[in-house]
């Protein structure tokens, strides 16, 4: 059999995991992290963005990292002055990676700054320990979070986020859910008051299906994600006996669409026509318009790049998250 039809990488050495025999992985290393910035520690530093870390459930070790503008700070003259929510989660196929990892990090507060928005960085249980739908479980409780003791007990939230105007937003694996967590959410608008979606951002989804398209064919070798690492995620993060073909992995299964058009929200999928998945996102795009869901798409001519998407992914989310735009 020739190169062209089959990989050498090894998915569990491409991931720096190592499988252990009760199922379990070890990873080998932590990518470089980068710390929260509260407060500067000189006022004159030219720190565009504060950040700090707040405890979810301490039981489950979730949290999430919050991004502030300075600016909003140093604005005391109109402090009633609201700004617009996002909700992001971090991409890893499920199993990598969290809130504090640089490159997620440095995205969160690109955006922050450049919107500029509220964002509130979701650290979820991740697989194969916790298999799906745990992220989507840990999302939803930060949801309920935001709407009762973050609005009351947490600064910047019940100060400067406006909970009229929240956008649920996700890289890769952090798309697969804030779409799930949308379709939750969307039969639970009144349990959520005051907190009110306007929204879905959903940058480079990651999702899947059992038959094979042609741009995951030619993905065997892809510096990013190669065929096998995209396997190994699924299988690892999908309910234990469950196909690609399952709810979590392929969106046109089941009547996930429906429920996003019927609360009229925007959807906004971005992607590249390099990556892998993009056959992936067009059915989902296919989907949604034919639901009736208000979707918008933007697949430039790139791949999948997570730490340089910041500026451009920030021009995009911007028409969405302007109050002129409200739908």
């Amino acid at each position: 059999m020739s190169s062209q039809h089959y990989s050498t990488i090894d998915p569990y050495k491409f991931c720096q995991i190592i499988p252990n025999a009760d199922g379990s992985i070890t990873r080998e290393c932590s990518p470089p992290c980068t710390v929260a910035t509260p407060y500067p520690d000189d006022l004159d530093h030219h720190t565009l963005v504060l950040s700090k870390d707040v405890p979810i459930n301490q039981s489950n070790n979730t949290w999430v990292r919050i991004f502030l503008p300075r600016r909003v700070l140093d604005n005391s003259s109109s402090p009633s002055t609201k700004l617009p929510l996002i909700i992001h989660f971090h991409g890893g196929g499920f199993i990598i990676l969290c809130p504090a990892t640089s490159a997620i990090h440095e995205v969160c507060s690109h955006i922050a700054a450049e919107i500029p928005c509220i964002i509130v960085s979701v650290e979820y249980r991740l697989a194969p320990e916790y298999r799906l739908p745990a992220a989507y479980d840990d999302a939803m409780e930060v949801l309920q979070w935001i709407k009762s003791t973050g609005q009351a007990e947490e600064e910047w939230l019940g100060k400067y986020a406006d909970f009229s105007c929240c956008y649920l937003m996700g890289d890769s694996a952090g798309g697969n859910i804030a779409y799930h967590v949308g379709l939750r959410a969307a039969t639970q608008i009144d349990n959520l008051l005051p907190l009110k979606i306007r929204g879905l951002i959903l940058n480079h989804p990651f999702f899947g299906g059992v038959e094979r398209t042609e741009s995951e064919l030619r993905s065997l070798n892809d510096p990013v994600l190669p065929l096998c690492v995209n396997d190994l995620m699924w299988e690892l993060s999908l309910p234990v006996g469950a196909d690609r073909d399952h709810e979590y992995c392929n969106p046109t299964v089941g009547n996930g669409g429906s429920k996003i058009a019927a609360m009229g929200w925007r959807v906004l999928v971005n992607g590249g026509k390099k990556d892998p998945l993009i056959e992936r996102q067009i059915e989902m795009m296919k989907m949604m318009k034919v639901k009736g869901v208000k979707a918008v798409s933007r697949f430039g001519e790139g791949g999948h790049n997570p730490g340089s998407s910041a500026r451009p992914l920030t021009l995009y989310t911007q028409p969405f998250t302007q109050k002129s735009y409200q739908i």
